[in-house]
């Protein structure tokens, strides 16, 4: 079976991570698999599937094509649909010219199957019409809440043979906008022999904030995620202000662990913003910026607590099932994908998203009660090898590819 999986960005960000745990399962599950791939911009990710033997190229998607999306219209009401409209009409042209040259690339690659990973993909794939092949869209996202993707999307749904979700609830969502395309749900996996317990090294992440040292003792509570808005940077913030007002002889340190890495400024925060938050709420020292890490395991390891504070329903929420491989006390907003696997005071502690009074009362009470970190930390890891390994996700994707090629059954 040769499969061409198509990717709209060369970063690292949650799907990203995924596609290669995927990659780097599927050839041991299926020897006989070929994998090759397509990406829209270069980066990280090139290098990391040339690593694993992947066939990767880089067709560089114009940058008016990759800063395209409608994220931000929320809320934003008809003048801002207009704005978009307009900003957005140049593109159609290099859309047409870029249509042509992938259309050329996926006829060179000859696949048995397209995978797409990303909604630029799925929407890419028309360039596609006609080819003898069937094509999976990957959804990572909530399509019913963005309104121009959900409705080019629904008008493109003849093309899709499957898709996969990596949620329930992503699922029923998807199944809302793609009518009668077969969704799957599968979870997302993580490689729980690389996210696995260990020694921390609360010096380096000190270093890497650029915070002194720490006094011995101190606790460290950590939120690792890109720096879009909607990941909840200032719901902790203002948690860590409430929490250190409430206890302000605990010995704790907050850090804030991640990057802008997509091409949509106005959707994301940067860090001369998070530095304001942090003077705003009284926490400089108390709070530290760690750059984006391609290693986040070390950064786990050294956490105490692991927070997830999307102010908003999340479609999984792969750091989540990394922490919790790590074996981490975690607290996560219930709203998550990765939580639909979890149980509210047996592995994880759970909140509503958005809630910046119940993530501090959730911090304060794992803070001050070492024996329920450590029941949730070993919990967390039980759930994490059982529900979210990539041995686990890759075989039932590739069951998913076995249902649509003839013949691949092995």
């Amino acid at each position: 079976m040769r499969i061409l999986f198509l990717n709209p960005v060369g970063i690292l960000g949650g799907a990203e991570r995924a596609l290669l745990d995927l990659l780097a399962c599927l050839r041991t599950l299926e020897p006989s698999l070929s994998p090759h791939l397509l990406v829209g911009t270069e980066g990280p990710l090139v290098e990391a599937a040339r690593a694993l033997g992947v066939e990767t190229r880089a067709l560089p998607l114009p940058p008016e094509l990759s800063a395209l999306g409608d994220s931000g219209l929320r809320g934003q009401g008809l003048a801002g649909g207009l704005r978009f409209v307009r900003d957005s009409a140049p593109a159609a042209l290099l859309l047409a010219r870029y249509g042509v040259a992938l259309r050329r690339a996926v006829r060179e690659a000859a696949p048995d199957l397209l995978h797409s990973n990303g909604i630029k993909t799925h929407l890419l794939t028309v360039a596609t019409a006609g080819l003898p092949m069937p094509r999976v869209w990957h959804v990572h996202d909530f399509l019913g809440e963005r309104p121009l993707v959900r409705r080019a999307l629904a008008g493109l749904r003849p093309l899709a043979s499957a898709a996969i979700a990596n949620s329930r609830a992503v699922g029923d969502d998807a199944r809302t906008v793609l009518g009668d395309v077969p969704v799957h749900v599968v979870h997302n996996g993580v490689d729980t022999e690389r996210f696995c317990p260990g020694p921390g090294d609360g010096a380096h992440l000190d270093a890497q904030a650029g915070l002194p040292p720490a006094p011995e003792g101190t606790l460290r509570v950590g939120l690792v995620a890109t720096y879009a808005r909607w990941k909840g940077h200032d719901v902790f913030l203002e948690a860590a202000a409430r929490l250190t007002r409430q206890a302000p002889s605990l010995p704790v340190r907050f850090y804030l662990v991640g990057a802008p890495l997509y091409r949509t400024p106005d959707s994301q925060f940067t860090n001369a913003e998070l530095r304001e938050h942090i003077e705003h709420h009284g926490l400089t020292g108390r709070v530290g910026l760690v750059p984006f890490q391609s290693e986040p395991a070390r950064v786990y390891r050294t956490l105490d607590v692991f927070v997830h504070a999307s102010t908003r329903r999340e479609p999984f929420g792969l750091t989540i099932a990394e922490a919790l491989a790590c074996g981490r006390a975690a607290v996560v907003s219930k709203e998550s994908g990765a939580a639909e696997a979890l149980h509210d005071g047996e592995d994880v502690l759970a909140i509503a998203p958005g809630d910046a009074r119940a993530l501090s009362d959730a911090l304060l009470r794992l803070l001050q009660d070492a024996p329920l970190r450590e029941r949730l930390a070993t919990a967390a890891r039980h759930t994490a090898v059982r529900c979210f390994s990539r041995e686990r996700y890759a075989r039932e994707i590739l069951a998913v590819y076995r249902r649509l090629v003839p013949g691949s059954n092995g």
